[in-house]
């Protein structure tokens, strides 16, 4: 996150004694930081040390998965409506795709959750529907349908719903960063970024909160564990740095177009660990006068492409099944293109107003039993015709 932001009072130089605002002692630095403070990071100023904890415990996941390898090879479409819904946005997951880098689930959630941090990787939510509160140690971030939040590793966190929430939740074994050619060399964003800084969302000023005895679930590579502070995580009167969470509307994306079909790197948003991420938005269809309007068959040989529909006419899927908040998987060694009549429907229209994420993967993805149980039978036979 290459992008400076300061929220409350913070001293001149770093790593100075602050004097605490009752009057005695001083307040704790955090330094949150990655990849060995060899790169960026936010120093966060406490009222109490973070590191009081009274308690330990294990946890049990409820929505641990067991993956398997898609055999025999089929695309699949997973259909989200059918899938449970959870308590709140944390552990009401359910995994669907993952591999040794990202676990992708799917979420729908009314309650708010407990304070979480997730030590293992960053995380990226996209919200298909519904508004809710990011409420963090660096202050609150609303977000609301078609905000895409990134919460970097470590980050003690909360998701508060303000109405039903469904999200599509990237858990990453790494870090989730802007794709380096829209940046310039000291990581502002240049002229032919497809958005810019003034549309990411940072939280607000910091807000305190009180309590003692407060439980913070963790998620580490073994799994859950519940540890108990002292003192309340949201205790952080000033911060500072290039770390930190933050959303971007998929609204803000400003499509990239021409005379004939763009390839889908000209969609990407986000880079991750063997993955990138990818806006369709409404946009002008390509212009020439023979152009092929909708995405010609294509085969990834390198990489799983999965699709959430969001919102729109997906011209391409037309007569398959697909509508809004489907999920379609599409492994390589399947040659995927667009659905019969698609070709011809599209010659004389002149725009899309489609809205979907793309998350492609460079490492094969396995699939969840509860995946299997949520698959349309009759798609991998759509292509076919009637």
């Amino acid at each position: 996150m290459p992008h400076y932001r300061r929220a409350g009072e913070v001293p001149p130089k770093r790593h100075l004694r602050v004097d605490h605002p009752s009057g005695t002692g001083y307040l704790h630095e955090e330094l949150m930081g990655v990849r060995g403070f060899s790169a960026d990071s936010a120093l966060l100023y406490h009222l109490h040390s973070p590191s009081a904890i009274v308690a330990v415990e294990p946890v049990p996941d409820p929505a641990a998965p067991t993956f398997a390898a898609d055999h025999p090879l089929v695309p699949r479409h997973l259909r989200t409506s059918k899938l449970a819904g959870g308590a709140d946005l944390v552990t009401g997951r359910r995994r669907l795709l993952g591999n040794a880098d990202v676990t992708l689930s799917w979420v729908l959630a009314e309650g708010p959750s407990d304070l979480y941090r997730d030590a293992v990787g960053d995380e990226l939510l996209y919200l298909h529907s519904g508004t809710a509160v990011l409420e963090t140690v660096f202050g609150a971030v609303e977000v609301a349908a078609g905000d895409y939040v990134v919460v970097p590793a470590g980050t003690t966190h909360r998701w508060v719903p303000s109405e039903p929430v469904g999200a599509l939740v990237l858990e990453t074994t790494g870090h989730v960063s802007f794709p380096d050619r829209y940046l310039s060399p000291t990581g502002q964003f240049l002229e032919g970024s497809p958005f810019s800084e003034r549309d990411l969302r940072p939280p607000a000023a910091p807000v305190t909160e009180e309590g003692t005895e407060v439980p913070v679930l963790v998620r580490t590579g073994a799994g859950l564990t519940r540890h108990v502070h002292a003192r309340h995580p949201f205790d952080v009167v000033a911060w500072d740095g290039c770390l930190y969470p933050f959303a971007l509307s998929i609204h803000a994306f400003e499509p990239i177009v021409g005379a004939i079909h763009q390839p889908p790197p000209v969609h990407q948003t986000f880079a991750g660990p063997n993955l990138v991420v990818c806006s369709f938005v409404p946009r002008p269809f390509d212009f020439h006068p023979r152009a092929l309007k909708v995405p010609y068959h294509h085969a990834n040989v390198d990489s799983d492409e999965v699709i959430l529909y969001c919102a729109g006419d997906f011209m391409s899927r037309a007569g398959a099944g697909i509508g809004e908040g489907s999920l379609t998987w599409h492994p390589p060694g399947f040659v995927h293109g667009p659905q019969p009549g698609s070709v011809e429907r599209a010659v004389h229209a002149e725009r899309t107003e489609e809205l979907a994420v793309m998350v492609d993967t460079f490492h094969r993805l396995e699939l969840s039993d509860e995946a299997r149980h949520v698959a349309d039978e009759d798609y991998p036979w759509s292509w076919a015709g009637p």
